[in-house]
């Protein structure tokens, strides 16, 4: 089983983060993605898209970092990180909608202005972020995990990674401390993988 990544990815580290997470033998191919391999005729067989992270299982490849944890959660029959019961199920897709989107246009496109350039607008996604994250942190008052009162899902995972990062776009965790509690309650986690971090937005150095 191989995952194709690239280290600065946080839709590929929440990927490899699960496939850690669940023990699941693997091997990690950072593609160089500066140099265009996503975008090569290789790579697109792998997919059409040109994007990592791709899950390469017995011949077949899954694409998308949600997709590939359900694909694992299923294969293994890994009830606790993806229930099976219909209540279960459809609280972990709520999560996961909530990855996709303002996950996806808050912390991480904020993140994508200071490390990559991105031309957005800091004020519009930044307030996307704090709007996000204080919902969240609201919903965590005397909970430990998003869509399960008992144990972690692949919810918890497909939001960490962003959201660990945000201040790297400039958004300042410390109003959530239920926020940064969930964050350390999966780093906890035995088998847990770090995200590398990268000195920009908040957490570049300090000029004296």
């Amino acid at each position: 089983m191989k995952l194709y990544s690239f280290p600065l990815s946080g839709h590929a580290h929440r990927a490899e983060l699960f496939l850690s997470l669940a023990k699941i033998d693997h091997e990690v191919v950072h593609l160089d993605l500066p140099s265009g391999a996503h975008k090569r005729p290789e790579f697109l067989k792998k997919n059409i898209f040109g994007q990592v992270p791709v899950l390469e299982d017995e011949g077949i490849h899954i694409a998308d970092s949600h997709a590939i944890m359900v694909y694992l959660a299923k294969k293994y029959d890994l009830r606790d990180w993806y229930p099976d019961d219909a209540r279960g199920a459809a609280e972990v897709q709520r999560w996961l909608a909530i990855s996709a989107g303002p996950l996806a246009y808050g912390p991480a496109a904020a993140r994508l202005i200071t490390l990559f350039g991105a031309k957005l607008d800091p004020e519009v996604i930044t307030a996307r972020a704090h709007k996000l994250f204080g919902t969240v942190e609201a919903h965590l008052v005397g909970r430990q995990w998003l869509a399960s009162d008992a144990h972690p899902t692949i919810a918890d995972v497909a939001f960490y990674s962003y959201a660990h990062h945000a201040p790297e776009g400039n958004v300042d965790l410390s109003a959530y401390p239920n926020v940064q509690a969930l964050l350390s309650r999966i780093e906890s986690l035995p088998g847990f993988v770090e995200f590398v971090e990268s000195p920009v937005g908040l957490r570049a150095p300090s000029v004296s």
